[in-house]
């Protein structure tokens, strides 16, 4: 394991979510990377008949716990347990949410990183932004996350292949009981998502192999924010940036 994640599920106020969306790449994602060594990994939109809504999912890229705890000493060197500079940005963020949920991931080596995702969607990596994106949040039996990300690499990656899926993330939480995985599939078209719904008989055959380890297993879809990294294949940059009356 190597790469650590912030992942965060936002819970959005009324019709705010495209203002967030910005909010949280073209206005925070250049200052996180300049400040902080952190990188926007991905800004998504729950499909609201899949999951919450409206919300939203954030995941920020950290090369290492070093890297982590030192935004966490940078954040919260100040008594308001915020950073004084970023005042007005807050504000206008606690205008746009009302709360969330936040998870601490950690990546094998082999699950890629934003970096090489992006590079895969650069003109000359012959790779289209994706049509939408399944999330998958598994509940494990204690201990066992680890051992099934295992499985993952091994069986589930080529089972998710011969339904057209591919792997953007997986992820094992940490400061937990090793005991919650996250996965993160692209799809080309929607159409392949139904197909994968209507009939994925290979991670069918693969989920009842690992059935035993297993306590829980939800889908949501998630769709990329205008600015994300894997829609553009860079990272948000300022000159992204435009006034909210424009959305």
């Amino acid at each position: 394991m190597s790469r650590v994640y912030i992942h965060e599920f936002i819970d959005i106020i009324g019709n705010q979510r495209a203002k967030y969306l910005h909010h949280m790449t073209a206005n925070w994602g250049p200052v996180g990377r300049a400040e902080r060594d952190q990188l926007c990994f991905g800004v998504w939109g729950v499909v609201g008949s899949t999951g919450a809504w409206p919300q939203v999912v954030n995941l920020w890229e950290y090369e290492s716990w070093e890297a982590l705890a030192s935004n966490f000493e940078f954040e919260l060197s100040s008594v308001s347990m915020q950073d004084p500079s970023l005042e007005e940005w807050w504000n206008v963020a606690a205008s746009l949410r009302r709360g969330g949920v936040d998870r601490i991931l950690v990546a094998p080596d082999w699950s890629p990183s934003i970096d090489e995702l992006c590079a895969e969607r650069q003109p000359d990596g012959g790779a289209a932004a994706a049509a939408g994106y399944c999330h998958e949040l598994v509940g494990c039996r204690r201990g066992a996350a680890t051992e099934l990300l295992e499985s993952v690499r091994s069986h589930g990656l080529p089972a998710y292949a011969e339904a057209g899926l591919s792997l953007v993330g997986a992820f094992v939480r940490a400061m937990a009981d090793d005991d919650e995985v996250v996965l993160i599939w692209s799809f080309d078209s929607w159409s392949m998502w139904g197909a994968f719904e209507h009939s994925h008989s290979a991670v069918a055959t693969w989920r009842e192999e690992i059935a035993e380890r297993v306590t829980s297993w939800e889908r949501i879809l998630l769709t990329d924010a205008e600015f994300a990294p894997l829609r553009t294949g860079r990272q948000p940059q300022e000159g992204d940036r435009r006034p909210f009356d424009e959305f």
